[in-house]
């Protein structure tokens, strides 16, 4: 989709329509390269970085990144249409394409069930996984404090994420199938990608380049 002007109205549609594509079984061979991506907003100029880390090691191995004006304006439930064109500037600009794609934000956990990792994976025809800081939707049981504990978060009756204990005591990560990986791997791929931190190499890498898009360096 190379075309990202719609109302809110078609935009809403449009994801209904995108929603039956979204494959929730996982459909991965071996993982090498997995990714993380980050987009930042200020003053509707948006930045993004997309890093590919090196699953063995999680180290960092290619980087792409964007600047662009955001022409879509914020509203809930939408965050692909105002985000989805600065990432997709950021994807082409890498040299390695990543087996998996991890999102600082929600899958299927969406009220359409297609957050912008689903949306995303899509459109970019990857496998992906939706792993946020905070809740979207939904409810969940109590979590244990240890390290990778989890509950499943539902909306009614229909499971669509969980809630994931990434470090003794620490708050939670909401994960979610975003595209060709199913929540049971998802969360096995998460965990794998959290080392010391309560978020993923793969975010916190994606964040730390972001922050310097004019001139990415890896420390």
């Amino acid at each position: 989709m190379t075309n990202w002007t719609f109302s809110s109205e078609e935009a809403s549609s449009l994801q209904q329509e995108l929603a039956t594509h979204v494959e929730r079984t996982t459909q991965l061979n071996q993982v090498r390269y997995i990714a993380g991506v980050d987009v930042h907003i200020h003053n509707e100029v948006g930045r993004a970085a997309i890093v590919v880390l090196d699953f063995a090691t999680l180290k960092p191995i290619d980087v792409g990144t964007a600047l662009r004006p955001v022409t879509f304006a914020y509203k809930p439930g939408l965050l692909a249409f105002r985000e989805g064109p600065i990432i997709f500037d950021a994807f082409e600009r890498l040299e390695i394409r990543p087996d998996l794609l991890i999102f600082d934000g929600h899958g299927i956990a969406h009220p359409r069930r297609l957050g912008i990792a689903s949306h995303l994976g899509v459109m970019l025809n990857l496998p992906t996984i939706g792993c946020a800081r905070a809740p979207s939707l939904g409810h969940h049981g109590n979590l244990s404090k240890s390290k990778g504990s989890y509950t499943l978060i539902f909306d009614e009756s229909e499971v669509i994420g969980a809630a994931v204990r990434s470090h003794d005591n620490g708050k939670p990560l909401y994960v979610s199938i975003g595209h060709r990986v199913d929540l049971t791997d998802s969360i096995k791929y998460v965990l794998a990608c959290c080392r010391d931190y309560r978020l993923p190499e793969t975010t916190r890498w994606a964040d730390k380049i972001e922050r310097r898009v004019e001139k990415p360096k890896f420390k």
